[in-house]
């Protein structure tokens, strides 16, 4: 079969896969849920059908395994992910996984000539929408579990703990999910690039060459709430005021340094209409392509907005909660994907740093990354409106196939 009818197919599950864990409020298929059952049993059915050996792994993580020249070898891992967001898009995830069934689909006739199995899984959780922890499927498989996650608990109260249980999968048994060094021989993730420069160099596949580490830290600015019209602005220590110049020197610092500062969440307190602004809280995202880059934006930032809040006798309370380090990809990895783009008809492919964050970066802790990025229209993601081309799929299955044949090559 072509790959342009492989394509066709993945193009069609997506749509399935869609319209099987689709929710009112659009497309949800979260961690430990029934959306999540579903959608293991369809990738599942897809793997076998593909010639797999499968099984779910102590994590929810849905696996399936292409034995090479003997039974037992190492194996290169090709992954991504199934679960979104909220009112999610058809590609982001389970594009990467179904053209990593395909790859695999493709490979099977010749898996004898394979000096290492493949591995295709499907994570059960990485953008982090249930419980809040993200990257929890590779987190579990590379080793690097956080038992304080145990007790998140989601919307309802459900612990994490008490969703093991409910789905069939045992919390004490976790440790089984992970894998070791010696048994991997690199990790593979095709993924939607989830912004517009591919398609702006008018480019359909990407090299990533590193992935983003994030700082994220919650703010809060506390003045004083006193009456709106008895108060002078003279006696004011209005905390909104502090806020909205906090924004505004996030994005200033952002593009004069080349980082991606976000402020995604601001709220101010008491919140009536006719009182001064007493505290406002409000969170900030930062991301670059280094972490000294990252780091020295994150210092600017914070002596912007504590020189401000002094002069308008405000108190900034700075609390970081995330911190990622940036993951660099494998030079030996990302010159393999290199050469099957080059299979394509690019010789010389376009690499870009990912901003956004992807399982890849918890599997660095276990084993060598590479990632292939394939252009998604107009940058848009985590939307239902995202979108990719059927034909950019084909190359983008053509090319991963490439890839695992210059791996092997070199093993």
């Amino acid at each position: 079969m072509t790959r342009e009818a492989d394509a066709a197919r993945i193009m069609a599950r997506c749509d399935e896969l869609a319209r099987i864990t689709a929710m009112p409020e659009g497309i949800l298929r979260a961690y430990l849920t029934e959306e999540h059952r579903r959608h293991n049993a369809l990738a599942a059915s897809w793997m076998a059908e593909a010639g797999l050996e499968v099984w779910q792994d102590a994590a929810g993580n849905q696996c399936g395994r292409l034995e090479g020249a003997r039974p037992g070898l190492p194996a290169l891992v090709i992954a991504s992910h199934l679960d979104t967001v909220p009112d999610a898009g058809r590609y982001d995830g389970i594009l990467g996984v179904l053209l990593g069934i395909e790859t695999a689909r493709r490979l099977a006739p010749h898996a004898n000539q394979l000096p290492f199995a493949v591995e295709i899984v499907a994570f059960a959780d990485e953008e982090g929408t249930r419980f809040g922890a993200t990257l929890l499927g590779s987190r579990a498989m590379a080793g690097t579990w956080d038992p304080a996650w145990w007790e998140a608990t989601d919307a309802e109260g459900i612990t994490m703990a008490q969703a093991f249980w409910d789905f069939g999968l045992d919390p004490e048994k976790i440790q089984d999910a992970a894998r070791a060094p010696e048994d991997l021989v690199g990790y593979l993730e095709a993924h939607i690039e989830q912004g517009p420069y591919l398609e702006a160099e008018g480019r359909p596949l990407g090299l990533v060459s590193a992935i983003a580490g994030a700082r994220r830290f919650k703010l809060n600015i506390l003045g004083e709430a006193r009456h709106a019209g008895g108060t002078p602005y003279e006696r004011r220590r209005d905390a909104l005021i502090g806020a909205a110049q906090a924004v505004l020197d996030v994005e200033r610092i952002g593009r004069d340094r080349g980082v991606i500062a976000t402020v995604g969440q601001l709220e101010a307190h008491p919140g009536a209409v006719n009182v001064v602004p007493g505290e406002v809280e409000f969170s900030l995202d930062l991301r670059a392509e280094s972490d000294t880059l990252r780091d020295s934006a994150w210092d600017e930032i914070h002596a912007a907005l504590s020189s401000f809040c002094a002069q308008r006798r405000l108190e900034l309370i700075v609390e970081e909660i995330h911190s990622a380090p940036t993951v660099s990809c494998s030079p030996t990895l990302k010159q393999a994907l290199a050469v099957g783009v080059a299979e394509t008809g690019d010789s010389a492919p376009m690499t870009l740093y990912s901003r956004a964050g992807h399982d890849a970066m918890a599997m660095a802790a276990v084993t060598e990354i590479g990632m292939l990025f394939t252009r998604c229209e107009d940058g848009i993601s985590h939307h239902p409106e995202e979108n990719v081309l059927e034909a950019d799929v084909a190359l983008a299955l053509r090319a991963l196939e490439r890839t695992v044949w210059t791996v092997a090559a070199e093993h």
